[in-house]
Formats: structure tokens, sequence, C-alpha cells
């Protein structure tokens, strides 16, 4: 453990972000090509502090609000959508690592610049044995397992008696197969691989109840009284993702108006693209949406940190309103990346111009199963009607 040191303010962590988008740019195409991430990626984001922003003061770690995380990973996704993804992914399993027992986090936190890998998926059981749980299963869709340290894993515990429920714990990477399955339309560079546990042991200690992680409730003495460490792990999540997709969106933007200059609309009388009023309309409407999805994504973060600082109970309708935020955003970026993309011209399916990949990159966030706006705004919907949500993630 090393002593608190004065956590950088949010500017001084959104500048950093922001001076690594020439490099990450400079690697997006390695960076797919190769499905992972360069190895100066992970290792620029390192010595930014980047991997920092949710470990404890106590660990040299800044314990960062999440309207830092949306505006850190919206700088990231400006340069790349894959590396900014990964640095999201592992600001949740993180601040899950840091509702564990404060012995737990001492040893995943005893080496800089931690990094913990998860899921959310229980596609693994367990079973009871002397001093933990034994685990069995395959977890799919892990972003960032190539380069961490940790991965956070669920599975169903199957007890003797009474009725099986989901468990969340802590596992070595060095413990767990790779399967290297990661071949993708989109987000390739986030080597979101597969993880294998073959009668894998993890002691009690590093294992609590999914159910009492969703309510908001640790383990963790130390971080008890820290405003962000109290929110539900939905809301944090959520608020936790959406700036990739405000950074892809605002890179879309900007690939898109670096090119228009020396753009003609072919078969037309037009010698620049942007004399053309289409052009105006199009790129006014994606403007808009980026904006739209600004406001979602700020009002999902100060929700979050708000409550986190006052303590108040969360009402279930502000539960379901910031997975209604989280899908809007991945809708609204959606959107203006589509602008962008249908107003680039025939060139544009060239791999060299990234405008391409950053349509597949963001389409593919469009269906992971958390984050797809139609799921996230059925469940509004329903609690807005007085329903019960028909889902733990909330």
């Amino acid at each position: 453990m090393v002593e608190n040191t004065q956590a950088p303010t949010r500017a001084e962590l959104v500048r950093r972000a922001a001076e690594l988008v020439p490099l990450l740019r400079a690697h997006a195409a390695w960076t797919e090509e190769n499905r992972r991430l360069h190895e100066e990626t992970v290792e620029a984001m390192a010595d930014a502090g980047i991997f920092k922003l949710r470990t404890p003061t106590r660990y040299g770690g800044y314990e960062a609000d999440t309207r830092t995380l949306v505006d850190v990973a919206t700088e990231l996704g400006r340069g790349d959508a894959s590396s900014s993804w990964v640095a999201s992914v592992y600001w949740i399993p993180t601040w899950m690592t840091c509702l564990f027992p404060d012995e737990v986090q001492d040893e995943v936190f005893s080496v800089p610049n931690a990094r913990v890998c998860g899921t959310l998926s229980p596609s693994a059981t367990a079973t009871p044995v002397d001093g933990g749980v034994r685990v069995n299963g395959k977890w799919g869709f892990i972003s960032g397992a190539l380069h961490a340290q940790w991965q956070e894993v669920i599975a169903i515990l199957i007890p003797p008696e009474g009725e099986p429920y989901p468990i969340m714990a802590l596992v070595p990477l060095s413990e767990l197969l790779i399967v290297d399955d990661w071949h993708t339309s989109g987000l390739k560079g986030t080597g979101s691989v597969s993880t294998v546990a073959q009668n894998l042991f993890i002691p009690q200690q590093r294992v609590l109840p999914l159910p009492m992680v969703l309510q908001g409730q640790h383990a963790s003495k130390s971080n008890a009284d820290s405003p962000i460490y109290r929110a539900p792990l939905l809301p944090v999540a959520s608020a936790s993702s959406v700036g990739t997709l405000l950074g892809a969106a605002n890179a879309a933007r900007d690939i898109f108006f670096k090119r228009l200059p020396n753009r003609k609309i072919t078969y037309t009388a037009y010698e620049s693209q942007r004399e053309a009023p289409l052009t105006h309309l199009q790129v006014a409407e994606a403007a808009m949406k980026i904006d739209q999805a600004e406001f979602h994504a700020h009002r999902l973060a100060t929700l979050v940190d708000t409550k986190g600082v006052d303590g108040t109970a969360w009402k279930l309708e502000e539960r379901a309103r910031a997975r209604a935020d989280l899908g809007a955003v991945v809708r609204l970026a959606k959107e203006a990346v589509e602008i962008y993309a249908a107003a680039s011209g025939g060139a544009s399916i060239y791999s060299d111009v990234p405008i391409q990949r950053v349509l597949r990159d963001v389409q593919a966030v469009n269906l992971h199963a958390l984050m797809h706006p139609n799921t996230n705004a059925e469940l509004y919907g329903r609690v807005l009607c007085g329903l019960e949500p028909n889902t733990l993630y909330i």
C-alpha cells in the first residue's frame, strides 16, 4: 500500500487523455488488425494514470467521479473507440473490486496500474468447498483480458440446500484459460476474448453474493465512506461506459470535417461538398445528436455523483432512468456517426479511411446486451408504467 497522494483534477486528467489522441489514432489500424491494443497504447494510458481512475487513493489511485470518467473516455474515444472501451471496461471491475474485503484489495492493488477485466454474465457454475468455492465455466466478451492481471467473474452458486444464486468473484488471469475467439465486425481492437475456468478454486474472501452488490452493499471497511463506492452497480457501470460513444461520435465528426474541404460531390456541379445544402442539413443534424447524447451522458453522471455524495437512497425510477440515459447515448451516437458515414462518399469504404471503423465500432456497442437502446428504453417505460422491472440488472 502507498501513501495517499493528491489526485489530479478532472481538467488535468482530461488534458492527459486528450494528449493521447494522436498516439491512439496512429495505432488504431494496427489495433484493429491485430485484435488487441498496441503495447505502446497500454503503456501510454498507464503513464497517464488512466487505469487509476477508480482505484482508491490509499493505493495511489484517484477515486475519480463518474463525470471524470465520461470526459476522459470521450477524449480517448476521439482517438480510438477500442482503446477507450477497454479503459472503460477496466474502470467497472476495478470499482467492483473495491467492494471486496480490504485484504482482497490489498492483493489486487499490490501492483501499480492494476487492471481488472470482467463480466456481468453468469455463464459458469460454482459449488461450495472448504474455504471457498470451485468454479467451472466460460465467459465471453472479456474486453481487455489480454492486458489485465485479474478478472471479475460471475457464476451461479449451487448450494447443498436452498436456491442457487449468482456470486461475484475475483480471479488472477493466470489461473484462467484464454480462448482467442475474438473475430468480429466491430470493436476488434478490444481483444474481447473468452476465458475459461476448469475446476478452479476461489477462496471465500474473494467471493461476494451478486444480489448484495447489485443493491449497493459491499464488504470493504476502508471504502465505506467514499462517495464513489456508495452507488449501485448498474448506474455506475452505465455512467462508466457512455464516454466511449461520445468520443466515437466526435471522432466521426473530426474525420468528416478533415476530408470535407477537398471533397467534390461526384456527378453534380458542386465543386465542394460543403457548398451543398444537403451537407448543411446533415452536419447540423449530426451535431445536434451529439449534443443530445452529451446531455444524457452528463445527466447520468451527475445523478450517480450527486447521490454518492449526499448518500440518499436510490429510487427505482432513478435506476431505470440511468439505464435509459445509457441507451439514449448509445443510440444518438450511432445515429450521428451514421450521418457522417453516409455523407462521406464512395471513397470512404476504403479501409484507410477511418470513418468506416468508427461506424463498425458504434454498431457493435449498440448490440451490447446492457447497452442496447431498445432494451434500456423498454425497462424505463416499464417502470414508468408502474410495473416491476423484469431484470436484476437495474
